[in-house]
């Protein structure tokens, strides 16, 4: 198969940002006396959009709606003031976008963060690179792993789903790339282990950005 795209999760595959999530979200635990976490911790709060990772990293007894939606309110502020303290691209990430685009395959950038902050990340660490579309989290629009986003990111680049890779880090992401029709393929430098990429249906979990170049050759 010729494949003409590659579309990436953006925490864990593209950005490393788990320092800077965790310590907004610690801080908000913090600022309201509840129990903080250390960040391996979130890698598995992550992954599922800011208000999961908010209820997760709550105290069971203290999820009530009105503790999510305050706590919610306060790491967003918070992200939005230190959101790029700690957070890179990983290692690799820049080559393999430049050869990507050397060799013409289009790019896209499919999240479940909210988009305002989607879109500021994209903007800092990959200013002139040509990933478009760039769709984070939206109201109304499904999260991953309903495949909306990534059907609507190969129309955009009229490109067929069975034509494009997913590379992402997490069995939410191969879920999605299952469910459009494209090749789940598994970031093994993110946030979650390989054998949850593998279960989920990873048909390759890769061990640096630049081996995707050696699957397309």
């Amino acid at each position: 198969m010729h494949y003409k795209a590659v579309l990436f999760d953006l925490d864990g595959t593209l950005l490393d940002t788990l320092d800077d999530l965790a310590a907004a979200a610690n801080r908000v635990l913090a600022g309201r006396g509840y129990p903080t976490h250390g960040a391996d911790a979130y890698r598995w709060f992550v992954g599922d959009g800011s208000a999961i990772l908010i209820t997760r990293a709550l105290p069971p007894e203290q999820r009530a709606p009105e503790t999510v939606a305050a706590c919610l309110q306060a790491f967003l502020e918070d992200y939005n003031q230190n959101w790029d303290q700690a957070t890179r691209p990983y290692d690799g990430i820049v080559p393999l976008l430049e050869q990507l685009h050397a060799r013409g395959i289009r790019m896209g950038v499919i999240t479940n963060k909210p988009h305002h902050y989607c879109r500021m990340m994209i903007d800092h660490y990959f200013s002139g690179m040509p990933l478009d579309p760039v769709l984070g989290q939206r109201n109304g629009i499904p999260k991953k792993p309903d495949p909306c986003q990534a059907l609507a990111a190969a129309a955009v680049i009229s490109v067929s789903p069975g034509a494009c890779i997913f590379l992402g880090d997490s069995g939410v992401d191969m879920e999605t790339a299952r469910r459009a029709s494209m090749l789940p393929m598994g970031a093994g430098w993110g946030f979650r282990p390989p054998r949850e990429l593998i279960d989920a249906g990873a048909v390759r979990v890769l061990a640096h950005p630049l081996a995707l170049l050696d699957y397309l050759e």
